[in-house]
């Protein structure tokens, strides 16, 4: 499979670039900075580009499979909520204009909701100085959720998913609805390997029927539980199906 893999030598895009070419799939890693990525594989081509440049982006992933975008304008940004919407906008146009197949956004946790009506980013434990960025995350994905001329998919990963998080690569994971699922200790918790291994399942998974333009996997993984949720808008009817995967 051809994957194009856009915010490749950040903290997410490193593991899910990895994770990919260990299962022999044919890579594109597309940075600003793509002299940060030190990968060396016959598998693995590496590309420049500024995601807001559309066309130039849509002639980088024209010939994909799939496209990943783990885009992030960076936590310390001032312009971070403006930057990703942008960005994210533009990656959804180019995705459009290149033929792709799939689009696969890495988003947030905070849509999920901890309680009936009440998402996590807006919870007052939520930490200030990354809100910005979550809204931000938040508000593109119901952008996204208007989008019907491609088929995308929409990440969550667990509220603990960070550098922090040395557990490394489990294989464990678990799917479920729209709320965080948390652990026998109370917590949600997701190692960036764990996240990628389950990001590169959904990608090789393409069993989706014709009629189905939309689809959104709210995404929580944890060391000891993992959960995946899973929207499907087939026409004008939304489905909500989960499974089990040990």
């Amino acid at each position: 499979m051809k994957i194009a893999i856009i915010g490749a030598s950040g903290f997410v895009g490193t593991a899910l670039l990895n994770e990919s070419l260990d299962r022999k799939h044919q890579v594109t890693a597309i940075a600003r900075n793509p002299e940060k990525i030190s990968k060396t594989d016959a598998n693995l081509t590496t590309k420049k580009a500024d995601v807001t440049n559309v066309a130039e982006l849509a002639e980088i992933l024209s010939g994909h499979d799939i496209v990943i975008s783990a885009y992030n304008p960076g936590w310390t940004n001032p312009n971070i909520y403006d930057d990703f919407i942008a960005g994210s906008k533009a990656i959804q146009e180019a995705v459009k204009q290149s033929g792709a197949k799939r689009l696969l956004v890495i988003g947030g946790a905070g849509s999920l909701e901890i309680a009936p009506g009440l998402q996590l980013i807006d919870t007052p434990e939520f930490p200030a100085e990354y809100k910005p960025g979550a809204s931000a995350a938040r508000d593109y994905l119901n952008i996204l959720k208007t989008e019907t001329a491609i088929d995308w998919t929409f990440f969550s990963p667990a509220i603990e998913m960070h550098q922090g998080i040395t557990t490394g690569r489990t294989g464990k994971y678990r799917t479920g609805l729209d709320n965080p699922v948390f652990d026998e200790n109370g917590r949600c918790v997701l190692s960036v390997e764990d996240l990628a291994i389950a990001v590169i399942d959904e990608a090789e998974t393409d069993n989706l029927p014709e009629s189905v333009l939309l689809q959104r996997i709210n995404f929580l993984s944890g060391t000891r539980t993992v959960c995946i949720l899973t929207f499907v808008e087939i026409q004008t009817v939304f489905l909500c199906h989960s499974a089990l995967i040990l």
